[in-house]
């Protein structure tokens, strides 16, 4: 096959004109400049955050059109082992797990078990003020509610073993920072019940639901709810950073952040997320409106969040964002629907944030392709 297409290709240059010959080399000539001018642009402002090359690092992607065009790991994934990061290792998502969550809760109600519109006494019959709370409250973090990372007590339940429904009473009975609607805070309680309800509703597992839902059909192969048990190949180990060096993360039962930041994945597995989101294959288009628009506090005042993303902008064209943060891991990805530009950082530190850089780099990318 290889040698009937380039004595093909010689055929057709023969008949073709020269000038048209030229002119296609040129075309591969500056693509390939631009390309390569392009990574060397991207490795600087990632290297401006992430140059220490033997500690932990991190993995970014850059996709347009659905199809990688940037991918490197900067940094070890292990430093015990002394493994260097690739772009196929697995990482914690912290709070961009949220975006599964508001997406599951979206599905139930797509499958007509719910409305976003629904009290929470509903599902949780002594919860205090739960007529007056709704999910929608919840997804956009206008609730009022007590977000327990703020908690003092924390500490006390970090790496207890806990189930949802003692998640929600460790935080319940706590007096309210607002009345629903009155104010944007984010806040992590909210996507608690909402994994709650999740269970509650689909009778099964948080966990399972996201699996057979968003997963096995997104085709994310890589994809897990976190578990240190669990052996995850590819798995990144995380960090922190002290005076003295890096020390392994500290352990935290992933049933404490559960629907809020307890999910893992991968950059190729992220890329299947984002494209799966741009059809039908798992929410519908109204379920996606309501996703990836913005919404009115009880003044009439807006606020720059949907479910499960913030809706803002890079230089006045329309994002989708939203980042994470758990023990040793922090997490970024930035949507541009116009330009279909999907960019990601993740870090395995927690020393190292990538919004900024993850920011830079999509805002960069943006400015080429609004140039050609």
């Amino acid at each position: 096959m290889y040698i009937w297409s380039v004595k093909k290709t010689f055929e057709i240059m023969l008949k073709t004109p020269i000038q048209y010959i030229l002119l296609y080399f040129l075309i591969i000539f500056t693509n390939n400049t631009f390309a390569q001018s392009l990574d060397k642009q991207i490795d600087s402002i990632i290297l401006s955050t992430f140059n220490d090359k033997d500690g932990p690092g991190g993995v970014f992607m850059v996709a347009q059109n659905g199809k990688p065009i940037y991918q490197k790991g900067f940094g070890k994934a292990n430093l015990e082992l002394d493994v260097p990061l690739s772009p196929a290792h697995v990482f914690q998502l912290g709070s961009m797990t949220k975006q599964f969550t508001a997406v599951a809760i979206l599905l139930l109600e797509q499958q007509g078990k719910l409305s976003v519109q629904d009290p929470i006494i509903k599902f949780i019959n002594d919860y205090p003020n739960g007529q007056h709370i709704t999910i929608h409250h919840l997804l956009t973090h206008t609730a009022g509610i007590k977000d327990f990372t703020k908690m003092k007590t924390l500490p006390s339940i970090a790496q207890k073993e806990m189930t949802p429904r003692m998640m929600i009473d460790f935080f319940k009975d706590e007096p309210v920072d607002f009345l629903p609607g009155e104010k944007f805070d984010y806040n992590n309680s909210g996507y608690v019940i909402l994994g709650y309800i999740i269970e509650m509703v689909a009778k099964e597992k948080y966990e399972d639901f996201i699996q057979q839902y968003i997963f096995n059909p997104a085709g994310m192969h890589q994809s897990y709810y976190a578990s240190d048990r669990k052996v995850i190949p590819n798995r990144a180990s995380g960090y922190h950073k002290k005076q003295w060096g890096y020390v392994n993360k500290t352990a935290i039962s992933f049933s404490v952040p559960f629907s809020s930041g307890a999910l893992m994945s991968t950059l190729a597995d992220l890329l299947k997320w984002q494209q799966a989101l741009n059809t039908d294959l798992i929410l519908n288009k109204t379920g996606r409106a309501k996703a990836f628009r913005t919404y009115q506090l009880n003044n009439g005042s807006g606020f720059t969040y949907g479910y499960g993303w913030h809706i803002k902008n890079i230089e006045g064209v329309p994002t989708r964002e939203h980042g994470g943060s758990v023990f040793g891991f922090k997490t970024m990805g930035i949507y541009i629907p116009s330009a279909d530009i999907y960019v990601v950082g993740m870090s395995n530190c927690d020393c190292f944030s990538p919004t900024t850089v993850t920011g830079q780099v999509a805002a960069l990318v943006l400015k080429q392709s609004q140039q050609k």
